[in-house]
């Protein structure tokens, strides 16, 4: 009797992500979004899009709906300016992060208005609850409060209290960590985590990952995080 187990660390390779070029807007596409298809990479538990996105100086998404679905941007380099149809308007630079929770619906614009092009990751992770009157937020986090740990940006758990709240039984994390240094995390069974190097390049469990490459985590085993060299890293911790 065969018995067929699935892998607790599946590597995805900056090179076999999705990618469209718009010209204005060059993105990479953790799992099955817009034109890009795949099967086998249509989310991780409750994650649905972790896309890797350069715009261009001056460009951006212009006004556009969402629902039901909580949406992370955490800036890699540049910033953001954000605009939605509650009013709210911000600029989110590097290292920091902004969440919008779409409930019922909303429409907001994202723009680069910076002179440089701004690269940034947009996560979206599938409510536990459907509904609600949307809100957004941002936050700055200082790259050197994470040093050698992760810290949590946002969260959907109260005990939480200093990450931005989205509606969602998940996690949103960064560290950065020196060459050489390392950092454990425990998954608990159950649980999906999907793990980027936003820079640099590390091991986990000893399998290489560079800069920009997915690890698809699966719940019930403590990985170790090891630095190759500088690097800093965005998680999720999702059902």
């Amino acid at each position: 009797m065969t018995t067929t187990t699935m892998t607790k660390i599946d590597r995805r390779p900056f090179a076999s992500l999705g990618h469209a070029d718009h010209g204005w807007l060059n993105a990479r596409h953790h799992f099955s979004f817009a034109s890009y298809y795949d099967p086998s990479r249509m989310g991780w538990g409750a994650i649905r899009v972790w896309n890797d996105d350069q715009i261009a100086a001056n460009s951006g998404f212009p006004p556009h709906p969402h629902q039901d679905m909580e949406i992370i941007t955490y800036v890699r380099s540049g910033a953001i300016t954000h605009q939605d149809s509650l009013g709210n308007k911000g600029r989110t630079e590097a290292g920091d992060v902004q969440v919008m929770s779409a409930g019922t619906g909303v429409r907001h614009a994202e723009y680069n208005l910076e002179p440089e092009t701004t690269t940034i990751f947009q996560i979206w992770i599938e409510p536990s609850r459907k509904g609600g009157s949307p809100s957004w937020g941002a936050k700055p986090f200082p790259r050197g409060e994470r040093s050698g740990q992760f810290v949590t940006l946002a969260s959907g758990f109260d005990g939480d209290a200093d990450a931005l709240p989205i509606r969602a039984n998940a996690r949103v994390l960064a560290a950065t960590l020196k060459a050489g240094d390392s950092v454990d995390y425990a998954i608990d069974d159950g649980r999906h985590v999907y793990l980027v190097p936003a820079t640099g390049a590390i091991t986990i469990g000893g399998e290489a990952f560079g800069a920009r490459d997915g690890a698809a985590l699966l719940g019930g085993q403590t990985v170790t995080i090891t630095a190759q060299e500088d690097a800093e890293i965005v998680l999720v911790d999702s059902e």
